[in-house]
């Protein structure tokens, strides 16, 4: 079996998945300082900016599977613009006084706790596919920042459609469901990592085990220091005792006149 070739970094970010996805990162400073100034049409020019942000949220996942080009860089960009536009807009909207504090606190300690445990996950090797309630998550949760960004209301003709108002009930929805799917991939890590530990029993893995090879291993290191501490005496031992035998083998020097 030939091992998989690997590119260089530098070449993955110039595949079109990924030049889309540093795109939405180049959008968000715009959202940002849209917000910021205020007025009815920076407001739905933000709100539209960010939608088109959270359309190439499916565009550049889509182009990467279709197209074969699922890359170390992508793996990496992704998630990160994903959560860069989503926190970043909420707290200018905190600022603009359209949304809540302690609801974006809230959703921040959400992303960060399940970062963090995505990250344990990752590095034991045990696999944590995101729910449904996570990607109910994701809609109710962009969907709510946009109408935030929109924030004036807006006459459809049959009636009036209040943005913030309305997104401020979605955004509750999706702090509900991003608490829901948090508590989802916690109950998923501790269903892996039980998988886990039943799979390395069958192997002969158990804690006690470990904990037997590790107790080998500190005395065999033990033994290995000792050893090596004798073997540095012994020669500094021999070095003394050569000195000793090569002083008293060199010849004297006679005294002479001269004249």
């Amino acid at each position: 079996m030939s091992p998989k070739k690997t590119r260089p970094l530098r070449d993955e970010l110039t595949d079109l998945p990924n030049l889309i996805t540093l795109a939405r990162i180049a959008l968000i400073p715009a959202v940002l300082a849209l917000t910021a100034r205020g007025g009815r049409g920076t407001a739905i020019l933000a709100c539209a900016l960010f939608v088109v942000a959270a359309a190439t949220d499916w565009l550049d996942g889509f182009l990467a599977r279709r197209l074969g080009l699922v890359t170390v860089v992508g793996k990496f960009l992704d998630p990160l613009a994903d959560k860069l536009i989503v926190l970043s807009t909420l707290v200018i909207l905190v600022g603009a006084g359209r949304a809540p504090a302690w609801l974006t606190v809230l959703l921040m300690a959400r992303e960060l706790a399940v970062t963090g445990l995505r990250a344990i996950a990752s590095q034991e090797g045990l696999v944590i596919a995101a729910g449904t309630s996570g990607k109910i998550k994701t809609v109710f949760q962009l969907a709510g920042i946009a109408l935030l960004l929109a924030h004036y209301p807006i006459d459809l003709g049959a009636f009036v459609l209040d943005c913030h108002e309305v997104g401020t009930w979605i955004i509750y929805a999706s702090l509900a469901m991003s608490l829901i799917s948090a508590i989802e991939y916690f109950r998923f890590f501790a269903q892996a990592a039980a998988r886990q530990v039943d799979a390395n029993a069958e192997q002969g893995i158990t804690r006690e085990a470990l904990r037997a090879r590790v107790r080998a291993l500190r005395r065999e290191r033990r033994e290995r220091r000792k050893t090596q501490k004798q073997e540095r005496r012994e020669q500094k031992r021999q070095a003394r005792a050569d000195r000793k035998r090569k002083g008293s083998r060199a010849p004297r020097r006679r005294k002479g006149t001269h004249g």
